[in-house]
């Protein structure tokens, strides 16, 4: 069964949360100079995802969802 905010998620086209691998590529990216855009074009994601993800990493300084 599928909770109300999964269904919202499916419907407005967003994806499930990214693996700690993934978010750890898209930082990997950023170490090695590469903009958020170029990130998101190499990986075929948003480019706000690619934002949100370095931003989160910057504030908490981890790839992990929860601190």
């Amino acid at each position: 069964m599928q909770t109300a905010s999964t269904n919202i998620c499916e419907r407005m086209g967003r994806s499930q949360e990214f693996s700690e691998f993934k978010r750890g590529t898209v930082i990997g990216c950023h170490l090695c100079n590469k903009s958020r855009r170029e990130i998101s074009l190499l990986l075929n994601i948003p480019r706000s995802t690619v934002s949100s993800i370095i931003t989160k990493w910057k504030q908490l300084g981890t790839t992990a969802t929860e601190p």
